[in-house]
């Protein structure tokens, strides 16, 4: 949807252009994440009841570790789909751009739990050296093998599908907590051969502060990439004197490029409010339009908002001036 008008003030020519199309391509994407996500959801949960009683049963801490993450991971599942199902509510008056911004919360608390799960181990770790306990190990296996064959479907119904999903932050996050279960899986198959072998009990507490560590590098990486989006940071890859060289260069008439804000709500859209100051003799309605369709095919932002002005009794193009934005 594009709109621009033209508003003459204190004899200042200023247009502002506005430029907001996501695309069915995100849409369809946002809807199979939401998909996976639910499907991930149901078999993380189904299978947690038997780790929880095998891991009771047995006396493994990697067991009892895997199944408290996948308790966090049912939870994180469910939070991820209530993001992208606000998500897809329309925009309100009270709410300009939507629910969009949900799915990053989601994320940033699905991060958070990662973390506070992988502390959780390791102070489990720790007591267990501490105060040994016996392991039933054919116990743990046989549990361990089918939480690992559950994980395995889970990651890669997460993990395909829509190439334009790929780079979603709250997905990301889902992602890692599933990714968390499936190493937690592992390590209690190599904890249960290796006391089957050997009596070394050791091995599963040791095990289990390994895929902690793992754990928690996930849960950091979630929680700085949310956190960035939360604080309005400028999407990936975004670099603000290329873009005004850019636009310099391929837009005849450009005068200067200033007041540039960019920031993402979701992780995949890219927003961007700019000023730019044009010469005299160039027709406004066409240098707004070149600017705008540079910066939607060449740039890909989502949302383009623009205050143009000439020079010719325009201050602006010379010092900073104030200037006021409304996103519709």
């Amino acid at each position: 949807m594009t709109d621009s008008h033209t508003d003459h003030h204190h004899h200042d020519k200023h247009d502002h252009g506005h430029d907001h199309d996501h695309g069915h391509d995100h849409d369809h994407a946002a809807h199979a994440s939401q998909s996976r996500i639910a499907w991930a959801c149901a078999l993380t949960a189904s299978f947690m009841i038997a780790e929880i009683i095998g891991g009771v049963i047995s006396g493994s801490l990697a067991l009892l570790a895997d199944a408290a993450h996948m308790l966090t991971d049912s939870a994180s599942l469910l939070l991820a789909w209530v993001g992208f199902w606000l998500a897809a509510k329309p925009s309100d008056a009270k709410r300009s751009f939507g629910f969009g911004r949900f799915r990053i919360l989601a994320a940033f608390a699905n991060g958070l739990t990662l973390v506070l799960l992988a502390g959780w181990i390791v102070l489990e770790a720790i007591q267990r050296f501490m105060a040994p306990a016996p392991i039933q190990s054919d116990i743990l296996l046989g549990v361990a093998i089918i939480g690992l064959i559950v994980n395995i479907i889970a990651f890669f119904i997460l993990h395909g599908g829509d190439d334009h999903s790929h780079g979603d932050v709250n997905l990301e996050g889902a992602l890692w907590h599933v990714a968390g279960d499936m190493l937690g899986s592992i390590v209690a198959i190599i904890a249960a051969i290796v006391i089957i072998y050997t009596g070394w009990t050791p091995i599963d507490p040791i095990l289990s502060m390994i895929v902690a560590v793992i754990i928690g590098y996930g849960g950091i990486r979630v929680i700085k990439r949310s956190g960035h989006i939360l604080l309005e940071g400028a999407p990936e890859n975004f670099d603000k004197q290329k873009l005004v060289s850019d636009l310099l260069a391929n837009i005849e008439g450009l005068q200067s490029v200033h007041h540039i804000h960019a920031w993402t709500l979701t992780g995949s859209d890219k927003l961007v409010t700019m000023n730019v100051c044009i010469q005299d003799d160039v027709d406004t309605a066409t240098t707004l339009q070149a600017i705008k369709t540079r910066l939607t095919e060449h740039h890909h932002m989502n949302h383009v908002t623009i205050e143009l002005s000439q020079s010719e009794n325009d201050t602006d193009c010379t010092q900073t001036a104030h200037s006021e934005h409304t996103h519709t």
